[in-house]
């Protein structure tokens, strides 16, 4: 097949190009404007003739118009990346992730072009009934909090999609992704992970936004390229939206001492109150767990490599390059 991955040479886009190129028979197209990308992530591809690479923006919408009707299959990743990002670049991320998205969808509906869109754990925002499920209440806080203008545009990313299968006949697949992790992620754009590892290998202190008490789930990026693969051509799965993201719950101070131990580092565990280093726009959640029944009815499959496993990949990954 052919295939196009907006946003592939990002983090998770660039272990998807892997994937899809591991098939000697499929043609991959990515577009991606290098803002949180970079060539790094798909060099090792350069040279291969079933790869192309166009350096772009999907706000684009005539670049994302041609290259979509070219292609058997789209998969929509591109979006702003991370909560720095977000806070920093308010109006950028959301033009991105809403005005991109539409480009994107427009484009699918009129070649009839089948999408996979990657949405977010963070539109269930406030909600405070864990686990989260697809059919559960978005409880989005106040307008003023920059933090919830990226949860609110990828809702509305959703709203959109959906809009589009309903009138204009788009094939659409949704996925709500948790906090994907693993080699390649930068911790520049707040990334927790990759930051706790870089402070613990450097014997800089790892510094913790809050009391730590926070929960999350990580997934490793492999897993998460495994559910995108085994969805992107099920009929079932078309209109649905689908939580993919690992059911293993830790702190993030547990966090930050399982990293500490399996680097061992020499690093003390700091905790920071998160205004000092976003002035404003921050608010955390204290849990955020999937429910992934979805998945697993769907597809046979749910994320299964621990965090531990995790940590281990990603430092050995981090180490290489240095």
């Amino acid at each position: 097949m052919n295939y196009l991955v907006t946003g592939g040479a990002g983090f998770i886009g660039s272990h998807l190009v892997d994937a899809l190129l591991s098939n000697s028979e499929n043609d991959v197209t990515i577009i991606d404007d290098l803002s949180t990308g970079s060539v790094e992530n798909v060099k090792h591809h350069l040279k291969n003739k079933k790869f192309h690479f166009f350096i772009d923006s999907v706000l684009n919408r005539y670049v994302v118009e041609n290259l979509c009707s070219r292609v058997d299959f789209i998969f929509h990743l591109a979006a702003a990346v991370g909560v720095k990002t977000v806070l920093e670049k308010p109006l950028e991320s959301i033009e991105i992730n809403i005005l991109g998205s539409k480009n994107v969808f427009e484009a699918a509906s009129r070649y009839r072009k089948p999408v996979l869109f990657t949405s977010t754990s963070e539109i269930y925002g406030k909600n405070e009934k864990v686990p989260f499920c697809e059919e559960d209440d978005i409880i989005i806080g106040n307008p003023s909090i920059k933090r919830w203008g990226y949860a609110c545009s990828k809702a509305l990313d959703e709203f959109l999609a959906l809009a589009y299968a309903e009138s204009r006949g788009l094939n659409i697949i949704i996925v709500r992704l948790f906090n994907t992790v693993g080699p390649r992620q930068t911790g520049r754009y707040g990334m927790v992970l990759p930051k706790f590892i870089n402070q613990a290998l450097s014997d800089q202190p790892i510094t913790i936004f809050g009391n730590g008490t926070q929960t999350r789930c990580f997934t490793h990026v492999k897993d998460a390229v495994t559910a995108f693969l085994k969805l992107h051509n099920l009929p079932q799965a078309n209109r649905q939206i689908i939580n993919v993201g690992s059911t293993e719950e830790i702190s993030i101070l547990s966090l930050a001492e399982l990293v500490k131990e399996l680097t061992k580092s020499n690093s003390e565990i700091r905790f920071v109150k998160p205004e000092t280093v976003y002035k404003d726009g921050f608010q955390d959640m204290n849990r955020r767990v999937p429910d992934i029944s979805k998945l697993r009815k769907l597809t046979n499959f749910s994320p299964s490599t621990s965090i531990k496993e995790i940590i281990i990949d990603m430092v050995d990954y981090i180490r290489a390059g240095k």
